[in-house]
């Protein structure tokens, strides 16, 4: 691809040359208004460097203006979109913005095509129809989370607190790597000078040593993110397996892995983000045996929504035995079409799985300590 690039502007070629000895180089030709990015592989150039290749952006001024309702949705139908009530249609444009729509209606589109002409027989109302589903899913996926979140925090302050003491997550001997503990404990200082719980304001009324809270009251207040990298960052292997075997997870790495890809899915859903056909950047660990009820690993697409929900529905199982998230996670997927479900990463016959099959029982885990 980079021959192409070149036979493209040969004027170029010293200068990309020299950007593809630098890992991940950009550069800018203000003249063609052209940007060179550096991402994977074809065949290395002359003496540059070895395992990327160049992609060709243009670059251009944005000049669109902003237009009203009815010329939206006058587009949509220029671009071949069927829609059946007009006046409902606008409705649904003046609360669910045009661009948060348009993630949903790309599946419609025609493929290979700049033209965003939309394929025969596209509907407004299936749009709609898989904006809501969506919805619904990101809200059974947070809730679920919530559990989650709530039960790592209990349990990494009772296992760490009783061998470490109140403040473990200010002594820097207990971790890894200094940089990550000190970007971590100056996010826990704005997270706690932030927060407004009762009991933070309470204890900064009555003590003013040490500098924070001790971790039971902390805890509480700091992100998801900063409890994963914690967690992480800890150096006890031993206290860190005690932890995940009270999930259900033999070694901690797996913990590890599921807690940074929860902390990721959460914030999809915080900020209301499309979950449906999405590509995670960061992927779960998938082990092929775990000792409470699971799936075939092998047949799961880490990067695709259905592997978390897997990890999901198999946290719970030590958290709340009879938690109801796998019933919804069935009825909300009950008798949705393959063109719908393949996208998540779902594999047929995946309700027969052990994982998913909604016999009620109390599981056998280590306790938390």
């Amino acid at each position: 691809m980079i021959n192409n690039v070149l036979h493209i502007c040969r004027a170029c070629s010293q200068r990309i040359v020299a950007a593809h000895k630098l890992k991940g180089a950009r550069l800018y030709n203000s003249k063609i208004h052209c940007t060179f990015a550096t991402t994977v592989p074809a065949t290395p150039l002359n003496d540059a460097y070895h395992g990327r290749t160049s992609f060709l952006y243009r670059h251009m001024k944005y000049d669109k203006q902003p237009i009203e309702l009815s010329h939206q949705l006058e587009l949509l139908k220029q671009r071949g979109l069927l829609v059946t009530n007009e006046g409902m249609a606008l409705e649904q444009l003046r609360s669910i913005s045009y661009f948060r729509l348009a993630c949903y209606w790309k599946v419609l589109e025609e493929p290979m095509t700049d033209t965003h002409r939309f394929r025969a027989n596209s509907r407004l109302d299936e749009v709609i129809s898989l904006y809501l589903f969506d919805k619904k899913l990101r809200t059974l996926i947070f809730s679920s989370i919530q559990d989650i979140e709530i039960a790592l925090r209990t349990r990494i302050i009772q296992c760490f607190s009783l061998q470490y003491g109140s403040f473990w997550f200010m002594d820097a001997n207990l971790f890894k790597n200094k940089r990550i503990f000190q970007n971590c404990l100056e996010n826990i200082q704005k997270e706690v000078s932030r927060s407004n719980e009762d009991f933070i304001k309470e204890h900064f009324a009555k003590y003013n040593e040490p500098t924070l809270p001790p971790v039971w009251k902390t805890m509480e207040v700091v992100s998801f993110g900063t409890l994963s990298k914690l967690f992480s960052n800890f150096s006890d292997t031993k206290a860190k397996k005690n932890v995940a075997q009270s999930f259900g997870l033999p070694q901690y790495p797996y913990l590890e892995s599921w807690m940074k890809c929860a902390a990721v899915l959460r914030n999809y859903c915080a900020h209301h983000a499309r979950l449906w056909n999405r590509r995670f950047p960061i992927m779960p660990h998938l082990p092929k045996r775990l000792p409470l009820q699971w799936v075939n690993a092998p047949l799961l697409r880490p990067m695709k929504l259905y592997a978390q929900l897997c990890c999901l529905a198999y946290l719970e199982q030590s958290i709340h035995p009879n938690s109801d998230f796998k019933e919804q996670v069935l009825a909300l997927l009950r008798d949705k079409p393959q063109t719908l479900t393949k996208p998540m990463g779902i594999p047929p016959d995946w309700q027969e799985e052990t994982l998913w099959r909604c016999q009620h029982r109390i599981v056998d885990v280590p306790p938390a300590l």
